[in-house]
């Protein structure tokens, strides 16, 4: 029986396909293990599965002796040393379906609670200054007309283009490969380099993948491109934003707000976001509902089940 090692303890829901056939150690006391606990019980599995923050380096690699699959729950994989897991003959599956809807609706959740200030609304509403009830003081941003600009237009970014186009907007895309002639009449969007998506979005929404080539794409450079009444929105990865240039483009309002749900040293978060009005805060959370984070497991499952019994089509990345 092979055995998988899981980083951390989730619902059991989500395993249920998995109990019987293959024996699963999780923390029973705790949410997660450290970095050291992993180190100590992994020579004795066959499959890690380490969530999307969990930072799966050589160190813990080279200790899998045994290792033959990193399941990984979550669709980015920048927290696995991939190249290193391949050079050792070690397959990585990550999972692109089940994080699909609810990160798409969770980013356009975000545009507008910047575009409309939601949450600056919610918090000065509870002070005991209040917040102003005038016609026009504290004014948000309409969204219907405006251009959503998306870095990054796979099944993510045209999710949030489905969601954007139902509510009016224009879109412009910037890949790296253009798409389909169809893909972009179903949206009605154009593709154009990223200085002119820059230049004319009224929302510019990142959704591409980590890789060292978009490692901190977005500086100071890039946002003096955009409108001062523009709004960037991530929901990628943090390490693709300067955010010292994000917070000084916010501060000097050269963009007029941002909306993020990733950040670079999270859950570290620059506290300098905090003392902003302009900017809407989440915690890694575009998949977190209960029942996403249970289709999550399964999915990660399946993978497993798929590597080694061949019933079910695996994401690979490796």
């Amino acid at each position: 029986m092979k055995k998988i090692l899981l980083a951390y303890r989730f619902k059991p829901e989500g395993l249920k396909e998995l109990e019987g056939k293959y024996e699963m150690v999780a923390p029973k006391d705790k949410s997660y293990f450290s970095k050291e606990e992993v180190m100590e019980l992994i020579p004795d599995f066959e499959v890690f599965v380490p969530n999307f923050s969990f930072y799966t380096d050589k160190e813990i690699i080279e200790k899998g002796k045994k290792l033959e699959l990193i399941s990984n729950y979550g669709v980015g994989f920048n927290n696995i040393d991939v190249e290193y897991a391949t050079s050792k003959g070690i397959a990585v599956t990550n999972i692109p379906n089940s994080v699909l809807e609810p990160t798409a609706e969770f980013a356009f959740g975000l545009l507008m609670a910047a575009a409309r200030r939601i949450g600056y609304y919610d918090r000065k509403i509870r002070t005991p200054e209040g917040v102003s009830w005038g016609v026009y003081r504290d004014a948000g941003l309409p969204v219907f007309g405006k251009t959503l600009g998306i870095i990054g237009m796979g099944r993510i970014g045209q999710a949030i283009a489905r969601r954007a186009v139902a509510s009016g907007m224009q879109i412009l895309y910037h890949n790296r490969h253009r798409l389909d002639e169809n893909i972009e009449k179903k949206y009605d969007a154009r593709y154009v380099d990223l200085e002119h998506l820059l230049r004319e979005s009224d929302y510019v929404s990142l959704n591409a993948p980590y890789t060292p080539e978009t490692h901190k794409m977005m500086g100071e450079t890039q946002f003096n491109m955009m409108k001062p009444t523009a709004v960037f929105i991530n929901t990628a990865r943090g390490s693709m934003v300067d955010e010292t240039a994000l917070i000084q483009a916010l501060k000097e309002e050269k963009i007029w707000a941002a909306a993020l749900d990733v950040f670079e040293n999270e859950p570290d978060i620059n506290p300098e976001f905090f003392a902003l009005d302009n900017v809407v805060l989440a915690p890694h959370a575009g998949s977190r509902t209960v029942e996403d984070r249970i289709k999550m497991s399964i999915e990660m499952g399946r993978n497993i089940i798929g590597f080694y019994e061949g019933k079910y089509t695996i994401s690979r990345v490796n």
